[in-house]
């Protein structure tokens, strides 16, 4: 069995990148940062990008999708995306070279080298977005970031993975005495917004009761959390229900300027 790598890239409000992988194959899921930002990270595992697969995107927000075209003129890889995602991207992103655009259904697993792809809708102010689990024999991960609210049938996609990506953007108390507006701040916290410290705890507390070894928190807001807070967070959140951090889980936090791997 192959088993799987995770490497975030960055992860926040600013840009978001990750790459899966196996011996054989890479997978980048969005790709919302310069061209220059990801080839220097790819760069610190060793992975060149014209060794990329594919990239996969989440949805059609600029800190998922900003430097997609260049990367895909320049290293003619494809790029997978839904019809929704596809008609609110395409013109931010630029030409698409021919072959490389692809559309998939949400409801349907596709095969990229030997890593299983299965897509799944999830709920956030977007088009038509998606996260993804990733499967390679028997092991499994996931991306769920913009996840506005952690639904039964997110958590019963995410279930057994080994290693989770999980949103963890925004502090409650933060975004309620910060200087966002308040339309923006209703946006936030609403069922298509995102996933606040408190829920992204309970989530990840609920993973790693179905098998999760290692929790990635990630797409934390610069302006309403920080990362120590979300770490915490869900440390105590798990220790109040006898899990320990360090081994029953490795608990992780992606960086907003660096790389964080799991493997």
């Amino acid at each position: 069995m192959t088993e799987l790598k995770m490497c975030s890239l960055r992860s926040s409000s600013k840009g978001n990148s990750t790459v899966i992988y196996s011996e054989n194959t890479k997978i980048l899921v969005d790709c919302g940062i310069s061209g220059k930002t990801l080839e220097s990270s790819l760069a610190e595992i060793n992975i060149q990008p014209s060794s990329l697969d594919a990239v996969l995107i989440t949805h059609e927000h600029t800190d998922h999708t900003k430097g997609v075209g260049v990367v895909a003129r320049k290293f003619n890889i494809p790029v997978f995306a839904t019809y929704g995602t596809w008609s609110q991207m395409s013109k931010s992103v630029g030409e698409i070279p021919d072959g490389c655009r692809r559309v998939f259904d949400e409801t349907l697993s596709f095969q990229i080298g030997d890593i299983t792809v299965q897509p799944f809708e999830i709920p956030h102010d977007a088009a038509h977005p998606v996260g993804y689990v990733f499967f390679s024999g028997d092991d499994k991960v996931a991306v769920a970031t913009d996840i506005g609210v952690m639904k039964e049938e997110i958590f019963e996609m995410l279930k057994g993975s080994r290693i989770v990506l999980l949103e963890s953007n925004y502090d409650l108390f933060m975004l309620e005495a910060g200087t966002y507006p308040y339309e923006l701040k209703r946006r936030i916290k609403s069922d298509l917004g995102h996933l606040c410290n408190d829920d992204a705890a309970l989530a990840a507390r609920d993973l790693v009761q179905s098998g999760t070894k290692t929790v990635i928190l990630g797409h934390i807001s610069q302006e309403n959390n920080y990362p120590e807070l979300v770490y915490q967070t869900t440390k105590l959140c798990l220790m109040s229900h006898g899990i320990k951090v360090g081994k029953d889980v490795m608990l992780l936090v992606a960086k907003r300027d660096g790389i964080v791997e799991a493997s």
